[in-house]
C-alpha cells in the first residue's frame, strides 16, 4: 500500500494529477464512508422496496376494491413523481410533523435522520416501480396455473407464496434488474438532505484538495463498479432461477 501511495504522490508532483484518496489518509476515509454509506443505502432501499413490490403486487388482486384503488393511488404518486421532491418532501414535509427532541443546547433532534428519510423515499419510489414489475409477471403466469394450485388447497395467499410470485419472479427478473440499478444510482440524489454518500464525500474532499477533474473520474469508476457487481449478482439470480421452457 506504501508502494501505491508513494506513486500516486509522485504522480501528482510530476503531473499535476491529484488523487488524493491514494496516498491522504484522511480523504481516503472520507471516501470510503462515502462510499460505505451508498453502499448501505442501495441494500436496505432494495431490500424494503422488494418487500413494498411483492407486498402491494398482492394487494393489487384483492378483491376490495379500495385497497386496489390505495395501491393504485400509491403507485401513480411516487411513479410520477420526481425522486428529488419526494425526498424534500419526507425530510422537510414530513420531517417537521413528526415530534421531536431538543438536546442540552436547545437544538431540535428529529425522530428520523436524514439518512432514515433518504432510506424511506428511495425505497418507496422504487417500490412503486417494483408493484408495477411483479404485477406484469403475476399476470404472465397462467390462470389455469392458479386454478391448480387452489384445486390442490391452496389458500389465496398460499398460492401467491408458493406458485405464483416464484413464476412471476423469473418472468420479471429483467424488469427488476433495471430498476434496482436505477435505485442505485438513485442514491445520489440524498446528496440533497446532506447524507454523507459518495458523491457527498467526493464533493468535500475536491472542496478542500480543488481535484474535481479527477475525483469526478474517481466517482464514476465507483459506480461503473457498484452498478457492475449489482447486475453480476442478478444476473447470477436469473440463471438459477432459469426454467427452461418458461420465460424465455
Amino acid at each position: 500500500m506504501q508502494e501505491i501511495a508513494a506513486w500516486f504522490r509522485s504522480l501528482y508532483e510530476t503531473t499535476g494529477l491529484n488523487f488524493t484518496i491514494f496516498y491522504d489518509p484522511y480523504d481516503a476515509t472520507q471516501f470510503a464512508r462515502g462510499v460505505g454509506m451508498t453502499i448501505y443505502l442501495s441494500v436496505v432501499s432494495i431490500l424494503i422496496s422488494l418487500v413494498v413490490g411483492v407486498i402491494g403486487a398482492w394487494l393489487q388482486s384483492s378483491r376490495i376494491g379500495i385497497v386496489r384503488g390505495l395501491v393504485e393511488i400509491f403507485v401513480v404518486i411516487f411513479r410520477n413523481t420526481p425522486p428529488l421532491v419526494q425526498i424534500f418532501f419526507f425530510y422537510f414535509g414530513m420531517g417537521e410533523l413528526l415530534p421531536a427532541t431538543y438536546n442540552d443546547i436547545g437544538l431540535r433532534e428529529p425522530l428520523l435522520s436524514n439518512v432514515q428519510w433518504a432510506i424511506i423515499s428511495l425505497s418507496l419510489f422504487a417500490g412503486a416501480f417494483n408493484i408495477e414489475i411483479f404485477r406484469s409477471g403475476i399476470e404472465a403466469v397462467p390462470q389455469t396455473t392458479v386454478e391448480a394450485a387452489e384445486a390442490l388447497g391452496y389458500t389465496r395467499l398460499g398460492a401467491y407464496r408458493h406458485v405464483v410470485l416464484p413464476l412471476a419472479l423469473r418472468v420479471c427478473l429483467p424488469a427488476l434488474n433495471n430498476n434496482l440499478v436505477n435505485l442505485l444510482k438513485t442514491t445520489t440524489l440524498a446528496y440533497a438532505i446532506a447524507v454523507p454518500e459518495a458523491l457527498y464525500a467526493v464533493t468535500q474532499i475536491w472542496a478542500e484538495s480543488q481535484n474535481v477533474t479527477e475525483m469526478m473520474c474517481v466517482l464514476l469508476a465507483t459506480f461503473v463498479l457498484l452498478v457492475g457487481v449489482l447486475v453480476w449478482v442478478m444476473h447470477r439470480w436469473e440463471r438459477s432461477l432459469r426454467i427452461p421452457g418458461f420465460g424465455q
